[in-house]
């Protein structure tokens, strides 16, 4: 007899106001969102087959009352800039006696924060989900079941749904090679969750996955979400030849984004490896150009090397870098303003993620913060966890009018359209393409979207958006569709820039007349200082 469920999954909404929402640029493109929601649809292919999945994306379309009514049970569960609406779809369940589990990076953190769900899934699922769906069918109506940190296997990872997916409202879809980073940086929460030995697929689970969407019709932008690709090389440099064989057999439907520490710069055979199955874009995670603070925050592997030519490398391969910068460290011992607004210059790096230090769980800068008494007590329920509206969420060492002042003052300089646009232009003067841009329908669209729109996201932004694309055109036409893409994402960062400077014009405005106090600082205790 074959048993039957109706789950209904739930992706929560993001924060509204956030650096990745890139709302404009999704609207150019007529997408409603940059990323669709991997982490659920690969949840769903762990389900019985006998058991019916409906997905509801939060963030691109309306939970409706017959989506609620139809389900037996609702799954959610995300990051923290997701917490408040989870926590809600969980309250909404529970007042409608609908069994809800939670999963996801931000329950494994935080369980305690999500105790009023009747099952939690703790760390990753592919292990864990057997244990679930047969406690379910034996009659158990509330439960965690906990994954051991950075031990399952991947190569048990199923194929996603992708099927589940409205593939039309996303900017791109992703898959994943590899969990886990090598690197032990002090801020992050990635090696707490995945551990520090990077677990790969298969290259037939991988291929697996691109051939399903290449068969649903999905043609263009493809994210690898791996938090650093390059974390097992050894292992990306058997995958990268089958996957340029694939892309040759197929016409080369898909251009990849992915995430990668510095030192991809220094192999150049990597590098060429990358391009020649076009990788087009790569995130970095920079966060300082001090020597201090890489080697205090354990991001070692930014030291002992020129940023601007490292940078320049991976330009020169084809491959244009995004970046990530942080404002807040205790070894700051004056103004960071000057040199990252320097240090951006010189990597020419248009689209860069500047946040404020923010105090993970379970990272070792909480776990170091709380042992020193400097970790801010708050409504952890209710958090936005982004770095860009929110951090500094514990006692800094400089002053925190001087840390916000820096940050306000890095905004102001990188966005400004001058600026923005100056990097723009030199990195198309850099970025060596090899392969052309593939057109698919609706870039031409998103390009006239475009002309239409760039003079309205600020002062002298048409006028610099010219006279960049004109440079480009000229010196190296190929490049032009890269150019083109980070300039639509400046009707995002534009404005989103200046309404980020407004509130922090507004934070010091209440340090300087007094009307903000710190909040009360958490106690170290055996509860919250692991052993």
């Amino acid at each position: 007899m074959t048993d039957s469920c109706k789950i209904l999954m739930i992706f929560p909404l993001f924060n509204a106001s956030s650096f990745w929402n890139y709302k404009e640029a999704c609207e150019l493109s007529g997408a409603r969102y940059p990323a669709a929601p991997l982490g659920l649809i690969t949840v769903a292919a762990l389900l019985p087959k006998s058991w019916e999945v409906r997905l509801v994306n939060r963030n691109t379309e309306l939970l409706t009352d017959d989506d609620f009514a139809w389900a037996d049970m609702v799954m959610t569960g995300g990051m923290l800039p997701q917490r408040h609406d989870a926590l809600h779809i969980i309250d909404m369940c529970r007042a409608s006696n609908k069994p809800v589990v939670v999963g996801g990076p931000d329950v494994t953190s935080s369980p305690d924060l999500y105790s009023t769900a009747n099952f939690q899934v703790l760390g990753e699922a592919e292990e864990i989900m057997g244990h679930f769906v047969s406690a379910w069918r034996n009659g158990d109506r509330q439960g965690v079941f906990k994954a051991e940190m950075g031990k399952t296997d991947v190569t048990k990872s199923p194929l996603p749904r992708f099927d589940l997916l409205k593939l039309d409202q996303y900017l791109h879809v992703g898959v994943q090679f590899s969990r886990g980073c090598p690197f032990s940086c002090e801020f992050c929460d990635i090696i707490e969750l995945y551990g520090r030995v990077p677990r790969t697929k298969t290259n037939e689970q991988v291929l697996a996955e691109l051939d399903a969407l290449y068969a649903l019709g999905y043609r263009g932008h493809i994210d690898f979400v791996d938090d650093n690709l390059i974390g097992n090389k050894k292992a990306l440099k058997k995958f990268l030849p089958d996957l340029e064989q694939w892309q040759n057999k197929k016409k080369f439907p898909f251009e990849f984004s992915t995430e990668a520490s510095i030192n991809l710069a220094d192999d150049a055979d990597l590098l060429r490896s990358l391009s020649a199955t076009n990788f087009f874009a790569v995130f970095v995670g920079i966060e300082s150009p001090d020597t201090d603070t890489l080697v205090m925050t354990q991001k070692k592997q930014n030291t002992r090397r020129s940023l601007a030519q490292s940078i320049t490398k991976i330009h020169e391969a084809g491959i244009f870098v995004n970046a990530g910068f942080i404002v807040g460290f205790d070894s700051e011992k004056g103004s960071v303003a000057a040199g990252m607004v320097e240090c951006i210059e010189d990597t020419a790096i248009p689209v860069c993620m500047v946040g404020l230090l923010y105090a993970l769980p379970t990272t070792q800068l909480t776990r170091r913060l709380l042992t020193e008494g400097r970790l801010f007590s708050g409504d952890e329920e209710t958090h936005s966890g982004d770095q860009c509206t929110a951090g500094l969420n514990f006692e800094t060492k400089r002053p925190r009018r001087d840390v916000l002042n820096d940050y306000r003052t890095v905004l102001k300089e990188i966005y400004n359209p001058v600026a923005y646009f100056g990097r723009v232009k030199r990195l198309g003067r850099m970025l060596k393409r090899e392969r052309t841009h593939k057109m698919i329908r609706g870039d031409l669209r998103s390009f006239l979207r475009l002309l239409t729109r760039i003079h309205k996201a600020g002062p002298g932004t048409g006028r610099e958006f010219w006279r960049m694309l004109l440079d480009c055109a000229l010196h190296n036409p190929k490049a032009v569709p890269y150019v083109v893409m980070t300039s639509a994402l400046y009707l995002h960062l534009g404005p989103f820039s200046r309404q980020v400077i407004s509130e922090i014009d507004q934070d010091i405005a209440d340090i300087d007349q007094g009307r903000w106090h710190p909040p009360a600082l958490l106690q170290a205790t055996e509860a919250l200082v692991p052993a």
